[in-house]
Parts: C-alpha cells; structure tokens; sequence
C-alpha cells in the first residue's frame, strides 16, 4: 500500500468531472486549453520548465520535507531523468457523447523527479498564457508506471486516468483494459468494449459536466476542490512565476495526500 503526496500549486486547465484525489489549486487566469497531444516542441518546453533551476530548488525542498529526518541530506540535488510522459483523463467530451470525441484528453506533461537517494517524484507541467509551467509535484510513480504497464498490455494504446475513482485504464481498438485494482472494480479484469465504458461513465457523470445544474451550484463541474488557504485565511496564489509559486505552496500549504492504493505491476 502506498501513499501519494503533493505540493499543491497552479493546476492549470485541468477541470474534471468528479471529486479528484490528487491535490488541486486555483487555475491561473492565464490558463489555456491543452493540445489535443504534446508534440516534440511542447515536450522540450515541459521539460525545459521541470529541469529550471528554481523547479530543482524546490524540488530539493520537497524532497528533504516528505522524507523525515535527515532527508535533506539524502535528497541532495534532484534531477530530471528522461524525457515527460503525456498524462491524459478522461473527457468530458467522451461522457457527453459527442461525436468523434476521444475517450481521454490531454491534461498535463510529467516529468520524472529523481532525488540522490532514489526517490521519485512527478513534476506536472502544463500549458498556460505564459507558455509550459510547472504546477504540480507529486511523489512516486505512477504516471510512468501506468504508461509502461499500458504499453506492455496494449502497444500502441492510450493509457489515462478517470480521476474521480483513481483508476488507470488503456484504450485502444474498441477496448478500455484496466491497468490497477480500482479499475478492475470498474470495467473486470478482461476490460470492457468502449461503447459499455462510455455507457457506464455517462450514468456515473453525465449529470455532473460543465454546464450541468450540478456545476451552476458552484461545484465546477462536479470537482469541488477547496482552495488552498494561507495561514492568514486568504486563498493561496493561484499565479505568477512556477517556482514561486511552488515554493509558496511547500511553505504555506499542508501536503495532501492521496488516498491509500495498492500498487500494481
């Protein structure tokens, strides 16, 4: 069983359908519509922003805060290894019914966090009004674990999430495969056409999209995230420069964590 910890800051562009268990903030004002797919110009800027100077210092700071005494010095300097791997949720698109719509949309680029001592992180980049940025970090490995254990089930498919159960799926050929222990409960071990996981996610979301009586009650769609406070009891920022940003968050906000989940693959 493990747990998931997060330095929650700008999460830009990335509304749901349902109560997400990873950490959220305020979406910047310069927040914009990701690409349909991340090309090789949006994947050098994504990791240009991860491997940024600020990003490691702060990334030295997340480190040395959810590895207890003497992490510190066990994180030493972080660095980015490899390049980021496309993070994509389900589409609220895909639960509307809209023709054509894919099953999943792109959300955010992760890119692999790696401390001296070995531990990993994810540190989301997504794109904004200012270009690629990092919003997010979060501990361990799960998005490059689904994507690997999606590529060795189904080569060639699409791997995402459905956020509002935490369950890792892979698409492809009229089929949706599950990839952990939540998405089993969801669509059984052998899967399930994608026609029937369309029909299951309309049921379970279909109220609840952007525009829904249930977003009008002031609850965005169905994820109704709080806003992150500060000490003081006013809202956390929810702009201006990445690492600031970030390293605000670490300074002022509690990590959240996931909830627990056992670990597949």
């Amino acid at each position: 069983m493990t747990k998931r910890a997060t330095a929650a800051a700008v999460l830009a562009a990335t509304a749901l359908l349902g109560p997400a268990p990873q950490a959220a903030a305020a979406a910047p004002a310069a927040a914009v519509p990701q690409p349909p797919a991340a090309g090789a110009e949006d994947r050098a800027a994504a990791a240009r922003a991860a491997g940024a100077p600020d990003n490691l210092a702060v990334l030295a700071r997340f480190f040395a805060r959810e590895g207890g005494p003497g992490a510190a010095a066990a994180a030493g300097q972080p660095r980015i290894d490899g390049e980021p791997v496309e993070v994509r949720h389900l589409s609220p698109d895909f639960v509307a019914g809209r023709p054509g719509a894919p099953v999943s949309r792109l959300e955010f680029l992760a890119g692999r966090a790696v401390a001296a001592d070995g531990r990993q992180a994810a540190v989301w980049t997504a794109r904004t009004g200012g270009g690629w940025e990092v919003v997010n970090i979060a501990d361990g490995d799960d998005e490059f674990r689904y994507a690997r254990l999606g590529a060795e089930r189904m080569p060639g498919g699409t791997v995402f999430r459905e956020p509002q159960i935490d369950a890792w799926y892979v698409a492809g050929g009229g089929r949706v495969l599950p990839l952990d222990e939540d998405a089993v409960r969801a669509v059984g071990e052998r899967g399930t056409a994608l026609a029937a996981y369309r029909a299951r996610v309309a049921a379970a979301y279909g109220d609840k999209l952007p525009g829904s009586a249930y977003a009008r009650d002031g609850r965005a769609g169905g994820y109704d995230e709080a806003v992150p406070a500060r000490p003081d009891g006013t809202p956390a920022a929810a702009a201006g420069a990445a690492g600031a940003a970030l390293a605000a968050a670490l300074g002022v906000l509690a990590v959240r964590r996931r909830r627990l989940r056992r670990r597949t693959g």
